[in-house]
Protein backbone atom coordinates (compact mmCIF):
# COMPACT_ATOMS: atom_id res chain seq x y z
CA UNK A 1 0.00 0.00 0.00
CA UNK A 2 1.19 3.71 -1.16
CA UNK A 3 1.54 5.69 2.00
CA UNK A 4 1.03 8.81 -0.08
CA UNK A 5 -3.25 8.56 -1.10
CA UNK A 6 -5.16 10.49 -3.38
CA UNK A 7 -7.34 13.27 -1.78
CA UNK A 8 -10.50 13.11 -3.13
CA UNK A 9 -13.80 16.18 -2.48
CA UNK A 10 -17.25 15.76 -4.17
CA UNK A 11 -18.49 19.28 -5.63
CA UNK A 12 -22.24 19.06 -4.85
CA UNK A 13 -23.28 21.61 -7.75
CA UNK A 14 -26.84 21.24 -7.58
CA UNK A 15 -28.42 21.00 -11.24
CA UNK A 16 -24.83 21.82 -12.34
CA UNK A 17 -21.78 23.94 -12.76
CA UNK A 18 -22.40 25.47 -16.45
CA UNK A 19 -25.64 26.72 -17.67
CA UNK A 20 -27.36 23.22 -19.70
CA UNK A 21 -26.95 20.65 -17.18
CA UNK A 22 -29.79 20.53 -15.89
CA UNK A 23 -31.55 19.65 -19.08
CA UNK A 24 -30.07 16.47 -19.25
CA UNK A 25 -33.85 14.07 -19.22
CA UNK A 26 -32.14 12.23 -16.26
CA UNK A 27 -31.24 15.65 -14.19
CA UNK A 28 -33.61 16.74 -11.14
CA UNK A 29 -34.30 19.97 -12.33
CA UNK A 30 -34.78 21.46 -8.99
CA UNK A 31 -31.47 19.42 -7.67
CA UNK A 32 -29.64 22.77 -6.03
CA UNK A 33 -32.58 23.23 -3.66
CA UNK A 34 -33.41 19.46 -3.24
CA UNK A 35 -32.35 18.45 0.20
CA UNK A 36 -32.71 14.35 -1.24
CA UNK A 37 -30.29 15.04 -3.86
CA UNK A 38 -27.62 17.04 -1.61
CA UNK A 39 -27.98 13.71 0.74
CA UNK A 40 -27.35 11.12 -1.53
CA UNK A 41 -24.42 12.80 -3.58
CA UNK A 42 -22.85 13.52 -0.17
CA UNK A 43 -23.16 9.70 0.97
CA UNK A 44 -22.50 8.49 -2.30
CA UNK A 45 -19.29 10.46 -2.01
CA UNK A 46 -18.69 8.66 1.79
CA UNK A 47 -19.06 5.17 0.41
CA UNK A 48 -16.49 5.98 -2.30
CA UNK A 49 -13.88 7.25 0.61
CA UNK A 50 -14.08 10.48 -0.28
CA UNK A 51 -12.30 13.02 1.83
CA UNK A 52 -14.87 15.82 1.85
CA UNK A 53 -17.60 17.57 0.11
CA UNK A 54 -17.30 20.95 -1.11
CA UNK A 55 -20.00 23.67 -1.49
CA UNK A 56 -19.54 26.42 -3.73
CA UNK A 57 -21.10 30.11 -3.30
CA UNK A 58 -21.81 33.30 -4.47
CA UNK A 59 -23.62 36.52 -3.39
CA UNK A 60 -24.65 37.87 -6.18
CA UNK A 61 -26.72 37.10 -9.02
CA UNK A 62 -28.52 38.59 -12.51
CA UNK A 63 -30.86 37.28 -15.05
CA UNK A 64 -28.55 35.49 -16.95
CA UNK A 65 -26.45 34.01 -14.47
CA UNK A 66 -26.00 29.86 -14.56
CA UNK A 67 -29.36 27.77 -13.29
CA UNK A 68 -27.52 26.51 -9.69
CA UNK A 69 -26.37 30.34 -9.03
CA UNK A 70 -30.10 31.30 -9.26
CA UNK A 71 -31.73 29.08 -6.51
CA UNK A 72 -29.38 27.00 -3.71
CA UNK A 73 -28.55 26.34 -0.30
CA UNK A 74 -26.78 28.96 1.51
CA UNK A 75 -23.58 26.89 2.44
CA UNK A 76 -23.24 26.39 5.85
CA UNK A 77 -27.23 25.56 6.38
CA UNK A 78 -26.93 22.56 3.87
CA UNK A 79 -23.71 21.38 5.28
CA UNK A 80 -25.08 21.24 8.95
CA UNK A 81 -27.60 19.55 7.79
CA UNK A 82 -25.16 16.92 5.85
CA UNK A 83 -23.41 16.67 9.21
CA UNK A 84 -26.26 15.06 10.68
CA UNK A 85 -26.28 12.16 8.17
CA UNK A 86 -23.15 11.23 7.43
CA UNK A 87 -20.25 10.48 9.71
CA UNK A 88 -16.44 10.53 7.93
CA UNK A 89 -16.46 12.95 5.03
CA UNK A 90 -15.31 16.76 5.17
CA UNK A 91 -17.48 19.52 4.91
CA UNK A 92 -16.31 22.52 3.10
CA UNK A 93 -18.34 25.45 2.98
CA UNK A 94 -17.23 28.57 0.82
CA UNK A 95 -17.40 31.74 2.70
CA UNK A 96 -16.13 34.86 1.58
CA UNK A 97 -14.00 37.39 3.89
CA UNK A 98 -15.00 40.99 1.77
CA UNK A 99 -19.19 40.63 2.97
CA UNK A 100 -18.67 38.95 6.61
CA UNK A 101 -17.46 39.32 9.72
CA UNK A 102 -14.66 37.10 11.25
CA UNK A 103 -16.61 36.98 14.55
CA UNK A 104 -19.38 35.54 12.87
CA UNK A 105 -17.48 33.53 10.53
CA UNK A 106 -15.36 32.27 13.80
CA UNK A 107 -18.71 31.10 15.17
CA UNK A 108 -20.34 29.18 12.17
CA UNK A 109 -17.62 27.05 11.17
CA UNK A 110 -17.14 26.45 14.75
CA UNK A 111 -20.16 25.48 15.28
CA UNK A 112 -20.29 23.30 11.88
CA UNK A 113 -17.17 21.80 13.37
CA UNK A 114 -18.92 21.04 16.79
CA UNK A 115 -21.95 19.19 15.08
CA UNK A 116 -19.72 17.41 12.90
CA UNK A 117 -17.29 16.17 15.27
CA UNK A 118 -14.40 17.57 13.55
CA UNK A 119 -14.98 17.92 9.78
CA UNK A 120 -15.38 21.37 8.94
CA UNK A 121 -13.42 22.84 6.49
CA UNK A 122 -13.64 26.98 5.02
CA UNK A 123 -12.98 27.76 1.68
CA UNK A 124 -11.57 31.41 1.29
CA UNK A 125 -13.08 33.43 -1.58
CA UNK A 126 -12.70 37.13 -1.92
CA UNK A 127 -15.67 37.89 -3.86
CA UNK A 128 -14.97 39.06 -7.70
CA UNK A 129 -18.40 40.11 -8.76
CA UNK A 130 -18.57 43.85 -7.96
CA UNK A 131 -22.17 43.52 -7.71
CA UNK A 132 -22.05 42.08 -4.56
CA UNK A 133 -21.41 45.44 -3.31
CA UNK A 134 -24.91 46.70 -4.23
CA UNK A 135 -26.08 43.55 -2.16
CA UNK A 136 -24.52 44.56 1.33
CA UNK A 137 -24.71 48.41 1.14
CA UNK A 138 -21.55 48.85 0.02
CA UNK A 139 -20.48 51.89 -2.27
CA UNK A 140 -18.00 49.83 -4.19
CA UNK A 141 -16.12 46.52 -4.12
CA UNK A 142 -12.47 46.47 -3.09
CA UNK A 143 -10.22 46.74 -5.07
CA UNK A 144 -8.03 43.11 -6.42
CA UNK A 145 -4.96 43.78 -3.93
CA UNK A 146 -7.63 44.99 -1.17
CA UNK A 147 -9.28 41.60 -0.74
CA UNK A 148 -6.54 39.58 -0.50
CA UNK A 149 -5.19 42.27 2.45
CA UNK A 150 -8.53 42.06 3.91
CA UNK A 151 -8.69 38.34 3.74
CA UNK A 152 -5.42 37.19 5.37
CA UNK A 153 -6.30 39.75 7.67
CA UNK A 154 -9.80 37.98 8.43
CA UNK A 155 -8.35 34.36 8.23
CA UNK A 156 -5.95 35.56 11.29
CA UNK A 157 -8.44 37.19 13.60
CA UNK A 158 -11.10 34.28 12.58
CA UNK A 159 -8.24 31.46 13.81
CA UNK A 160 -7.26 33.25 16.43
CA UNK A 161 -10.52 33.77 17.55
CA UNK A 162 -11.14 29.85 17.53
CA UNK A 163 -8.31 29.60 20.12
CA UNK A 164 -10.55 31.79 22.26
CA UNK A 165 -10.61 28.49 24.64
CA UNK A 166 -7.99 26.20 25.63
CA UNK A 167 -8.78 22.96 25.32
CA UNK A 168 -9.21 22.04 29.03
CA UNK A 169 -10.92 25.42 30.26
CA UNK A 170 -14.17 24.13 30.98
CA UNK A 171 -13.90 22.13 34.07
CA UNK A 172 -17.84 21.99 35.05
CA UNK A 173 -16.94 21.00 38.59
CA UNK A 174 -20.41 20.91 40.06
CA UNK A 175 -18.45 20.20 43.83
CA UNK A 176 -16.59 23.56 43.73
CA UNK A 177 -19.24 25.30 41.09
CA UNK A 178 -16.58 26.00 38.55
CA UNK A 179 -17.64 25.68 35.14
CA UNK A 180 -14.55 27.07 33.45
CA UNK A 181 -10.92 27.92 34.43
CA UNK A 182 -10.61 31.53 33.55
CA UNK A 183 -6.87 31.61 33.01
CA UNK A 184 -7.92 29.78 30.24
CA UNK A 185 -9.91 32.02 28.54
CA UNK A 186 -8.78 34.62 26.23
CA UNK A 187 -9.89 37.70 24.58
CA UNK A 188 -8.21 38.82 21.11
CA UNK A 189 -7.79 42.07 21.21
CA UNK A 190 -7.32 42.61 17.65
CA UNK A 191 -7.00 46.08 16.24
CA UNK A 192 -5.82 45.63 12.41
CA UNK A 193 -6.23 47.99 8.93
CA UNK A 194 -9.74 46.08 8.29
CA UNK A 195 -11.28 45.18 11.49
CA UNK A 196 -11.40 45.74 15.21
CA UNK A 197 -12.62 42.54 17.21
CA UNK A 198 -11.98 41.95 21.02
CA UNK A 199 -13.76 38.55 21.50
CA UNK A 200 -13.20 35.93 22.83
CA UNK A 201 -15.33 33.54 21.25
CA UNK A 202 -18.55 31.91 22.56
CA UNK A 203 -17.84 28.39 21.90
CA UNK A 204 -14.90 26.15 22.01
CA UNK A 205 -12.33 24.14 19.83
CA UNK A 206 -13.54 21.23 18.87
CA UNK A 207 -11.69 17.38 18.00
CA UNK A 208 -9.75 18.49 15.69
CA UNK A 209 -8.60 21.98 16.70
CA UNK A 210 -9.60 24.05 14.18
CA UNK A 211 -11.19 24.11 10.67
CA UNK A 212 -9.09 22.92 7.72
CA UNK A 213 -8.22 26.20 5.28
CA UNK A 214 -9.00 25.92 1.36
CA UNK A 215 -8.61 28.55 -1.07
CA UNK A 216 -8.10 28.70 -4.80
CA UNK A 217 -5.76 31.12 -5.72
CA UNK A 218 -4.71 31.50 -9.04
CA UNK A 219 -3.54 35.35 -9.03
CA UNK A 220 -0.16 36.86 -7.69
CA UNK A 221 -1.48 37.75 -4.53
CA UNK A 222 -3.56 34.82 -4.63
CA UNK A 223 -0.93 32.04 -5.18
CA UNK A 224 1.03 33.92 -2.50
CA UNK A 225 -1.76 34.24 0.18
CA UNK A 226 -2.50 30.27 -0.96
CA UNK A 227 0.81 28.98 -0.31
CA UNK A 228 0.82 30.61 3.21
CA UNK A 229 -2.56 30.20 4.55
CA UNK A 230 -4.10 27.65 2.73
CA UNK A 231 -3.99 23.92 3.60
CA UNK A 232 -5.46 23.09 0.15
CA UNK A 233 -5.70 24.68 -2.77
CA UNK A 234 -8.36 24.20 -5.14
CA UNK A 235 -7.27 25.03 -8.93
CA UNK A 236 -8.79 25.17 -12.60
CA UNK A 237 -5.88 23.87 -14.48
CA UNK A 238 -5.86 23.77 -18.60
CA UNK A 239 -4.53 20.37 -18.49
CA UNK A 240 -1.17 18.44 -17.37
CA UNK A 241 1.31 21.05 -17.90
CA UNK A 242 -0.64 23.65 -16.68
CA UNK A 243 -1.38 22.32 -13.51
CA UNK A 244 2.22 20.19 -13.02
CA UNK A 245 3.55 24.27 -13.26
CA UNK A 246 1.44 25.59 -11.01
CA UNK A 247 1.76 22.47 -8.69
CA UNK A 248 5.54 23.26 -8.37
CA UNK A 249 5.20 26.59 -7.99
CA UNK A 250 2.39 26.72 -5.06
CA UNK A 251 4.67 23.96 -3.49
CA UNK A 252 7.95 26.49 -3.94
CA UNK A 253 6.00 29.24 -2.66
CA UNK A 254 5.34 27.18 0.46
CA UNK A 255 8.26 26.37 1.29
CA UNK A 256 9.54 29.81 1.14
CA UNK A 257 6.90 30.79 3.85
CA UNK A 258 8.64 27.96 5.86
CA UNK A 259 6.37 25.83 5.49
CA UNK A 260 6.33 22.04 4.49
CA UNK A 261 4.99 21.29 1.12
CA UNK A 262 3.91 18.26 2.01
CA UNK A 263 1.03 19.49 4.14
CA UNK A 264 -0.24 21.90 1.33
CA UNK A 265 -2.56 19.91 -1.05
CA UNK A 266 -3.03 20.92 -4.39
CA UNK A 267 -6.53 19.62 -5.60
CA UNK A 268 -7.69 20.87 -9.39
CA UNK A 269 -10.91 20.46 -10.25
CA UNK A 270 -12.13 17.91 -12.64
CA UNK A 271 -15.22 16.79 -14.69
CA UNK A 272 -14.89 13.17 -15.62
CA UNK A 273 -16.88 10.90 -17.97
CA UNK A 274 -16.94 7.38 -17.04
CA UNK A 275 -18.23 4.43 -19.51
CA UNK A 276 -18.44 0.87 -19.16
CA UNK A 277 -16.57 0.79 -22.68
CA UNK A 278 -15.16 3.18 -25.16
CA UNK A 279 -18.54 3.29 -26.86
CA UNK A 280 -20.29 4.73 -24.16
CA UNK A 281 -17.70 7.12 -22.41
CA UNK A 282 -17.57 8.94 -25.87
CA UNK A 283 -21.44 8.33 -26.33
CA UNK A 284 -21.53 10.07 -22.02
CA UNK A 285 -19.14 13.13 -23.70
CA UNK A 286 -21.02 14.04 -26.59
CA UNK A 287 -24.40 13.75 -24.41
CA UNK A 288 -22.07 16.33 -22.30
CA UNK A 289 -20.88 18.35 -25.11
CA UNK A 290 -24.91 19.13 -26.41
CA UNK A 291 -25.76 20.84 -23.56
CA UNK A 292 -23.27 23.56 -24.14
CA UNK A 293 -24.84 26.45 -26.10
CA UNK A 294 -22.66 29.10 -27.54
CA UNK A 295 -24.84 31.68 -26.30
CA UNK A 296 -24.56 29.96 -22.53
CA UNK A 297 -20.98 30.11 -23.17
CA UNK A 298 -20.60 34.01 -23.86
CA UNK A 299 -22.04 34.04 -20.54
CA UNK A 300 -20.03 31.67 -18.57
CA UNK A 301 -16.79 33.05 -20.24
CA UNK A 302 -18.32 36.93 -19.43
CA UNK A 303 -18.36 35.82 -15.26
CA UNK A 304 -14.48 35.99 -14.88
CA UNK A 305 -13.86 39.58 -16.77
CA UNK A 306 -17.02 41.01 -13.97
CA UNK A 307 -20.11 39.90 -15.70
CA UNK A 308 -18.90 41.24 -19.42
CA UNK A 309 -21.29 41.30 -22.14
CA UNK A 310 -19.51 39.39 -24.66
CA UNK A 311 -22.52 38.90 -27.14
CA UNK A 312 -21.44 42.40 -29.21
CA UNK A 313 -18.74 41.08 -30.18
CA UNK A 314 -18.15 38.82 -33.78
CA UNK A 315 -18.11 35.59 -32.63
CA UNK A 316 -15.29 34.50 -35.52
CA UNK A 317 -13.26 37.47 -34.94
CA UNK A 318 -10.22 37.57 -32.81
CA UNK A 319 -10.43 37.04 -29.13
CA UNK A 320 -11.44 41.33 -28.45
CA UNK A 321 -8.67 43.71 -26.79
CA UNK A 322 -9.98 43.63 -23.53
CA UNK A 323 -7.30 45.86 -21.71
CA UNK A 324 -6.81 45.54 -18.06
CA UNK A 325 -10.60 44.42 -18.13
CA UNK A 326 -10.51 41.35 -15.08
CA UNK A 327 -7.91 42.77 -13.55
CA UNK A 328 -9.85 44.03 -10.59
CA UNK A 329 -12.09 40.84 -10.42
CA UNK A 330 -10.86 37.34 -11.11
CA UNK A 331 -7.46 38.23 -12.11
CA UNK A 332 -5.76 34.89 -12.27
CA UNK A 333 -8.84 33.00 -15.00
CA UNK A 334 -9.22 36.63 -16.68
CA UNK A 335 -5.61 37.03 -17.23
CA UNK A 336 -5.21 33.31 -18.31
CA UNK A 337 -7.96 33.48 -20.62
CA UNK A 338 -6.19 36.06 -22.24
CA UNK A 339 -3.20 35.10 -22.60
CA UNK A 340 -3.99 31.83 -23.77
CA UNK A 341 -5.70 33.53 -26.85
CA UNK A 342 -3.34 35.96 -27.43
CA UNK A 343 -0.40 33.20 -28.06
CA UNK A 344 -3.12 30.78 -29.64
CA UNK A 345 -4.55 33.45 -32.26
CA UNK A 346 -8.33 32.39 -30.78
CA UNK A 347 -11.67 33.76 -31.78
CA UNK A 348 -13.90 34.80 -29.34
CA UNK A 349 -16.10 31.62 -30.61
CA UNK A 350 -12.88 29.21 -30.17
CA UNK A 351 -11.81 31.01 -26.40
CA UNK A 352 -15.86 30.85 -24.92
CA UNK A 353 -16.48 27.10 -25.96
CA UNK A 354 -12.88 26.02 -25.00
CA UNK A 355 -13.77 27.79 -21.35
CA UNK A 356 -17.46 25.55 -21.00
CA UNK A 357 -17.10 22.61 -23.14
CA UNK A 358 -15.80 19.22 -21.14
CA UNK A 359 -11.95 18.91 -21.87
CA UNK A 360 -11.18 14.71 -22.78
CA UNK A 361 -8.60 14.71 -19.86
CA UNK A 362 -10.49 12.48 -17.82
CA UNK A 363 -12.93 10.93 -20.17
CA UNK A 364 -12.58 7.29 -20.62
CA UNK A 365 -13.54 3.94 -18.92
CA UNK A 366 -12.51 3.16 -15.47
CA UNK A 367 -8.99 1.61 -16.17
CA UNK A 368 -8.30 5.31 -18.40
CA UNK A 369 -9.47 7.68 -16.12
CA UNK A 370 -7.72 5.92 -13.08
CA UNK A 371 -4.66 5.96 -15.61
CA UNK A 372 -5.30 9.68 -16.10
CA UNK A 373 -6.17 10.32 -12.54
CA UNK A 374 -2.49 8.33 -11.26
CA UNK A 375 -0.47 10.25 -14.01
CA UNK A 376 -1.55 13.20 -12.80
CA UNK A 377 -1.01 12.88 -9.10
CA UNK A 378 2.57 10.66 -9.53
CA UNK A 379 3.85 13.22 -11.41
CA UNK A 380 3.64 16.22 -9.77
CA UNK A 381 0.58 17.98 -11.33
CA UNK A 382 -2.27 17.36 -8.65
CA UNK A 383 -1.76 15.90 -4.93
CA UNK A 384 -5.79 14.77 -5.75
CA UNK A 385 -9.01 16.55 -7.20
CA UNK A 386 -12.21 17.89 -6.57
CA UNK A 387 -14.63 15.55 -8.61
CA UNK A 388 -17.21 18.30 -10.75
CA UNK A 389 -20.43 15.98 -12.10
CA UNK A 390 -21.06 17.22 -15.93
CA UNK A 391 -23.58 14.47 -16.27
CA UNK A 392 -26.53 13.63 -13.55
CA UNK A 393 -24.68 10.49 -12.72
CA UNK A 394 -21.05 11.38 -12.71
CA UNK A 395 -20.88 11.18 -9.13
CA UNK A 396 -21.91 7.61 -8.66
CA UNK A 397 -20.19 6.08 -12.11
CA UNK A 398 -17.17 7.77 -10.50
CA UNK A 399 -17.38 5.77 -7.17
CA UNK A 400 -18.93 2.73 -8.56
CA UNK A 401 -16.01 2.48 -11.21
CA UNK A 402 -13.25 4.75 -11.10
CA UNK A 403 -12.50 4.60 -7.30
CA UNK A 404 -12.35 0.46 -6.94
CA UNK A 405 -9.83 0.74 -9.35
CA UNK A 406 -7.78 3.14 -7.15
CA UNK A 407 -8.59 0.90 -4.13
CA UNK A 408 -6.48 -1.87 -6.10
CA UNK A 409 -4.00 0.08 -7.31
CA UNK A 410 -3.11 1.34 -3.33
CA UNK A 411 -3.56 4.99 -4.18
CA UNK A 412 -7.09 5.56 -2.18
CA UNK A 413 -8.23 4.21 1.18
CA UNK A 414 -10.71 2.00 1.55
CA UNK A 415 -11.22 3.03 4.85
CA UNK A 416 -11.09 6.17 7.04
CA UNK A 417 -8.31 6.84 9.30
CA UNK A 418 -10.26 8.73 11.50
CA UNK A 419 -13.26 10.84 12.37
CA UNK A 420 -12.18 14.26 11.42
CA UNK A 421 -10.98 16.29 8.37
CA UNK A 422 -7.73 16.32 9.68
CA UNK A 423 -7.44 12.99 9.98
CA UNK A 424 -8.56 12.45 6.48
CA UNK A 425 -5.35 14.66 5.49
CA UNK A 426 -2.95 13.68 8.04
CA UNK A 427 -3.12 16.91 9.42
CA UNK A 428 -1.98 16.81 13.11
CA UNK A 429 -4.28 18.96 15.28
CA UNK A 430 -2.60 22.27 16.04
CA UNK A 431 -1.43 23.66 19.13
CA UNK A 432 -3.68 26.06 20.90
CA UNK A 433 -1.65 29.36 20.68
CA UNK A 434 -2.09 30.24 24.86
CA UNK A 435 -1.59 26.55 25.59
CA UNK A 436 1.80 26.81 23.41
CA UNK A 437 2.69 29.73 25.22
CA UNK A 438 2.26 28.59 28.31
CA UNK A 439 4.32 25.29 27.98
CA UNK A 440 7.27 27.41 26.39
CA UNK A 441 7.15 29.94 29.56
CA UNK A 442 6.81 26.77 31.87
CA UNK A 443 10.21 25.43 30.16
CA UNK A 444 11.86 28.73 30.54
Amino acid sequence: MSKRQIKLGAMIHGVGHGWGEWRHPQALADASVNFGYYKQQAQLAEGGKFDFAFIADSLHIHARSSPHYLNRFEPLTILSALAAVTEHIGLVATITVSYTEPFQVARQLASLDHISGGRAGWNVVTSWLSGTADNFGKAEHPPHAERYRIAREHVQVVQGLWDSWEDDAFTRDKQSGEFFDPDKLHALNHQGEFFKVKGPLNIARSRQGQPLIFQAGTSEDGRNFAARQADAIFVSPEGFSDARAYYLDLKQRAKGFGRNPDQLFILPGIRPIVGVDAEDAERRYQQAVELVSIEDALVALGRPFNDYDFSGHDLDAPFPDLGDLGSQSHKGSSDQLKRIAREEGLTLRQVALRFSAPKRDFVGTAEEVANAVQDWFEHEAADGFIINSLLPDGLQRFTELVVPVLQQRGLLRREYEGQTLRDNFGLAVPDNRYTLRRSQEAVA
